[in-house]
């Protein structure tokens, strides 16, 4: 198994999250305690950079869910950026692209947020 690895930098209104390696339930708790400290203020945007992910099991997908979710009643939005196949079909069949906004690339994804974070 690929370790996983995590990186954070902040934005105005927009906390960029790189995750890399493998994601599943047995980090799926360091994932999440990761992600809550991240993330500075309830609404600020969230965009995971998950170009070095190689796998993410349901854990993983219900700890950005979670994000979603506790940031959405505050305004805040959940980018995907750059996944790779494994990632994306799990995001496709589970339907989480719905609620998610996916893009090819991480600087596409900033750029988005970053454009609705000075817009709101």
């Amino acid at each position: 198994m690929e370790a996983l690895s995590l990186s954070c930098q902040h934005l105005p209104g927009v906390t960029l999250i790189q995750v890399g390696g493998e994601l599943d339930v047995t980090n799926d708790a360091q994932f999440a305690a990761f992600v809550r400290q991240a993330r500075r203020r309830p609404a600020d945007h969230l965009v995971f950079d998950l170009g070095e992910l190689t796998f993410m099991g349901s854990s993983g997908l219900r700890v950005v869910l979670d994000a979603y979710r506790s940031g959405g009643s505050h305004g805040g939005a959940v980018y995907l950026a750059a996944l790779r196949p494994e990632p994306a079909r799990l995001v496709e069949i589970t339907g989480a692209g719905r609620h998610l906004r996916v893009h090819a690339t991480a600087q596409e994804a900033l750029a988005h947020a970053l454009a609705a974070g000075s817009a709101g």
